[in-house]
């Protein structure tokens, strides 16, 4: 794969996945993500909560989102100084992704409240053919948002 052939000379540089637009390809992406930091030396801990960050925004793209043109998704992550970035961009859908207000019975609308809680940073780009969603786990995060 390319992006393997580029971390071997840019630990930094950017991996990315395109998913089919089905739950059956969001193990392989996290284990991707798992087994990548894992090889990169980042913290079991940032690990640990990217992956739940990945999951959370994948799940949130297939259940509130249109597939990119292609009919997948993108799935995308970079290291620098541990600190790690991922992001999820799909097809757009017919609202912002926003936390969901507290509900105590409430069985969804948990995901982005999660990625809040874990994420130093969080935010959401509008494009013209989609959407993404990134978060910034581990330390400050290097994107500028304003």
């Amino acid at each position: 794969m390319a992006d393997e052939a580029i971390r071997l000379t840019d630990p930094e540089a950017p991996r990315t996945i395109r998913m089919p637009w089905t739950a059956q390809g969001a193990p392989q992406v996290r284990r991707a993500l798992v087994e990548d930091l894992t090889a990169l030396g980042v913290s079991g801990e940032v690990i640990d909560e990217a992956e739940i960050v990945v999951a959370e925004l994948v799940s949130n793209s297939l259940r509130h989102a249109r597939p990119l043109s292609d009919g997948c998704l993108r799935v995308r992550w970079k290291t620098k100084g541990g600190v790690v970035e991922v992001e999820v961009a799909d097809g757009g859908g017919p609202s912002t992704p926003r936390p969901a207000p507290p509900a105590l019975w409430s069985s969804s609308g948990r995901g982005l409240r999660i990625v809040r809680s874990l994420a130093h940073e969080w935010g959401v780009h509008e494009e013209k053919h989609g959407r993404t969603v990134w978060a910034s786990l581990g330390g400050p995060s290097r994107r500028r948002t304003h």
